[in-house]
């Protein structure tokens, strides 16, 4: 199988660096197809560890510089997994809460939405197209494997995600309206709602505020708003802690 750099329209993507792969292992073995260690290093005891783990579940570990070249690894990568992208699907049942991202278009901020998802709980992302790639090695990276926790589903539009929901699901979405209440006033009374964010320069066109419950994150008047991954990550301590 030949190896080239990742492209989103590519069915395989690339965990970068010994913890991703070692995530990545943990999670979803049967996804890994195959593995690069970089040649002629040293072997620390956490890395032989992983490569241990590597080997029980029989995958071959290839030492190979041009991978590492070809895939734009830094100095200190010294393990690259390769695996199948999934397609996984929103759980849909009714006392799981969603992320819904409109359109993000920073992988960083992407990955950092991600970490804290799993780190509060959320293990469901709706992402609204066009958006950054989810399975950008970027994104992977700063999701800190985060994303193999994760079920993630793509949408084509708002109305598509809705068309897939329960009638008593809560929408709030974040963002300034007349009808916006502030994060502290709401107690959602179970888990059957999702969070839903605009993209990082626009945010939410207007219309959401007449479908959703529009909230907004009380802050001072010395910044203009908040970046979109502590905004939603402080949206999910809230309603994690409810």
């Amino acid at each position: 199988m030949k190896l080239s750099r990742y492209k989103h329209d590519s069915p395989f993507s690339y965990a970068l660096g010994a913890t991703l792969s070692y995530e990545l292992l943990k999670t979803n073995p049967l996804l890994i197809q195959r593995v690069f260690l970089r040649p002629n290093i040293k072997h620390g005891d956490d890395l032989e560890k992983i490569l241990t783990e590597f080997r029980h579940k029989h995958l071959e570990i290839i030492e190979s510089s041009k991978a590492f070249n070809i895939l734009n690894a830094k100095d200190n990568c010294l393990l690259i997994a390769e695996f199948a992208k999934p397609s996984p699907k929103l759980d849909h049942d009714t006392n799981t809460p969603h992320i819904v991202l409109v359109n993000p278009s920073d992988a960083g901020n992407l990955g950092t939405i991600m970490r804290s998802a799993a780190a509060f709980n959320y293990r469901n992302i709706a992402i609204i197209t066009p958006a950054v790639d989810p399975y950008d090695p970027k994104t992977i990276r700063a999701s800190m494997g985060a994303i193999f926790h994760l079920n993630i589903e793509q949408f084509q539009s708002f109305d598509d995600y809705l068309a897939t929901q329960s009638d008593n699901r809560e929408f709030y979405s974040f963002m300034l309206d007349e009808r916006t209440q502030t994060l502290n006033a709401i107690a959602p009374k179970d888990n059957n709602y999702a969070l839903i964010f605009g993209n990082e320069a626009s945010g939410l066109p207007q219309d959401f505020a007449r479908i959703t419950t529009p909230i907004f994150i009380p802050q001072s008047s010395q910044v203009d708003s908040l970046n979109l991954s502590v905004a939603a990550s402080i949206a999910m301590y809230h309603f994690n802690t409810k």
